[in-house]
């Protein structure tokens, strides 16, 4: 019993003492061996130029403005006479800097380790620095490179599009490597959406070091992955001429083509994202953010809106898939229909109604007591279900950050959020696009497109990353073509016919233009309100939103303009302009062929 003790602890005994010395001779050794190297090696970053981005015609959105960064010679004693001299010397030339902040961010990155000048004003424009170069260069201790800053061109024309960048926090900083080392993120639009492209990758340089941290040798260089722009499907021209036409109301306006590539998207009012490159003051801030219009919010692809009557082509799409024959028969519009025991009043907006009603004319007329009985014997299920395929109540994919989706309800959703059963009276005011139903002005255009072509297209902004074509992406829905035939007669209808909603402003293009205008409600009608107060008579924040979305040309669809102006009340009166002169720009410029052109 001893004996094996004994045995056992001299086992033990030895196998700590080889364990000890492996640690010693071998792994210790790789380890001071990769510190000694650490000790003799320095990498230095190499910072890409980020890429620019291009409106299709070549015309600039986003560039890197070349400038200037100041910097002071290291290991100058903190607050002394030669530091203090070369940050005088520095300021008396830029005034607008401060000799006290200039000082601190300094000292905080001075060392006696550090050979490398310290960076101390990180941009200066070329123009400001002309005077000063050769003034500021005579100086030894102070160091001037040449420096990239972004400059939007098109100042607040594009910015829900285009996005901005800005200073990178420690989030952004943990999420990439590249960020890290730059600084710099995109913060909105495709400028966030594409940052990982833009971006590039990093360069770097691995040196030989003294004892001191002194370069005594370049052991490796690799150039950094840069200037790799995107080219957009927009056309900076059309963007500018749609701001020019909002004229100080607030909205949106998009037009893409049929296939997905987004010509222009307009979020009016805007906002300069130059200001936010450099750091934005808390006044120019608090004035944005106050706006009651919203400039700051994208409403292209986050903005949600009751759709109006916009939803009946895909709500009567809905009634024909559901298949329960709602299409087979007109209905009757005498101004109102009646439900449930007590006779609540459910009204179309035409208070003498519309006598019989087929699909066309409903559409024409944009009758609601037609939707309102058709949506009662389909019920709201199938309907949100349909409308889902159509693209309402769905992200559409879009090449933007911060999409949301909107809401298209069912007795499911409402259970859900609200833990209370559906009613009848919700699945009437969804029939119009009132209620709970809520989209986004993107979502109206890519449905248009589909109503236009059958096909459900993907939208893009973006044409080439670096080499790289996008495609155009679609999704097949399965409708019944002769039911969508009649949609599209009645929207031809409501821009051509004497009784369309669009008629006044559409009717004159020289292409022949289809489309349905909405009218969506920001309040409710009082059940004992008998005349309903006129547009023109409510506050401004309580009028109802103004909607025209349209194809064109009608006979071979190419290209889709939807339009939605806030609080503007009608959207034949309202939208109506907005998207007859983009049509007139649009044929101006030779977006439409000799074929195209109507015959009068």
């Amino acid at each position: 019993m001893r004996y094996g003790i004994i045995v056992t602890f001299f086992v033990l005994f030895w196998i700590m003492l080889i364990t000890r010395m492996y640690q010693i001779s071998v792994k210790t050794n790789y380890y001071y061996e990769k510190l000694a190297k650490n000790n003799i090696e320095r990498k230095y970053y190499i910072k890409p130029v980020r890429g620019e981005i291009l409106d299709r015609n070549g015309k600039l959105l986003a560039v890197n403005d070349i400038g200037f960064s100041i910097a002071i010679a290291p290991n100058l004693k903190n607050r002394g006479e030669e530091l203090n001299d070369t940050i005088t010397a520095i300021v008396k030339e830029f005034p607008d800097f401060n000799a006290t902040k200039l000082l601190k961010q300094y000292i905080k990155k001075n060392s006696p380790y550090n050979h490398r000048f310290i960076k101390v004003i990180d941009f200066i424009s070329y123009k400001d620095m002309i005077g000063a170069y050769p003034k500021l260069t005579i100086n030894e201790l102070i160091k001037i490179e040449s420096e990239t800053k972004r400059y939007y061109p098109a100042g607040s024309m594009a910015t829900h599009i285009v996005g901005y960048v800005g200073k990178s926090n420690k989030f952004d900083n943990a999420k990439d490597g590249v960020v890290e080392k730059v600084g710099v993120v995109g913060k909105s639009g495709l400028e966030k959406r594409y940052n990982s492209v833009l971006q590039g990758q990093l360069g770097y340089r691995i040196v030989k070091v003294s004892a001191t941290n002194r370069e005594v040798a370049e052991i490796e260089q690799r150039e950094p992955v840069e200037d790799q722009n995107l080219i957009l499907n927009v056309d900076l021209d059309l963007q500018k001429k749609i701001n020019e036409l909002f004229n100080g109301q607030a909205g949106v306006a998009i037009v893409m083509s049929v296939n997905g590539d987004v010509l222009a998207a307009v979020s009016y009012p805007s906002y300069d994202p130059n200001l936010f490159v450099g750091g934005i003051s808390h006044k120019e801030w608090k004035e944005i953010i106050n706006d009651l219009n919203h400039p700051f919010t994208n409403k292209i692809v986050s903005g949600l809106y009751p759709p109006g009557s916009t939803i009946k082509m895909g709500m009567a799409l809905s009634f024909s898939k559901s298949g329960k024959g709602a299409l087979d028969r007109a209905e009757y519009c005498k101004g109102y229909i009646k439900i449930g025991r007590n006779g609540h009043k459910f009204r179309c907006w035409s208070k003498w109604g519309h006598g019989s009603v087929g699909l066309r004319k409903a559409i024409r007329e944009s009758c609601d007591v037609y939707f309102y009985s058709k949506s009662l014997q389909v019920g709201i299920n199938d309907i949100s279900k349909y409308l889902n395929e159509f693209g309402l109540g769905v992200k559409s994919g879009i090449d933007l950050p911060r999409e949301r989706k909107g809401t298209i309800p069912n007795k499911d959703w409402k259970m859900k959020r609200y833990k209370q059963p559906w009613y009848l009276g919700e699945t009437i005011i969804a029939s119009i696009g009132q209620g709970y139903d809520l989209v986004t002005p993107i979502q109206i255009a890519r449905y248009t497109a589909f109503i236009a072509t059958k096909k459900l297209p993907t939208p893009h902004l973006v044409h080439k990353v670096v080499d790289k074509i996008v495609k155009p992406e679609y999704k097949d829905v399965d409708v019944n073509t002769h039911d969508l035939d009649i949609i599209k007669k009645g929207m031809y209808d409501v821009c051509n016919s004497q009784r369309g909603t669009a008629h006044r402003t559409m009717s004159r293009l020289p292409i022949i233009v289809a489309g349905k205008t909405g009218t969506s409600q920001v309040v409710s009608i009082p059940q004992n309100e008998r005349r309903r107060m006129k547009e023109s008579e409510m506050e401004y924040y309580s009028r109802s939103h103004a909607w025209l979305t349209t194809y064109a040309p009608y006979n071979n669809p190419k290209y889709v303009v939807t339009v939605l102006v806030e609080h503007g009340g009608h959207g034949g009166s309202s939208a109506g302009p907005i998207a007859a002169q983009i049509y007139r720009w649009m044929y101006k410029h030779g977006y439409f062929d000799d074929k195209s052109k109507k015959e009068w």
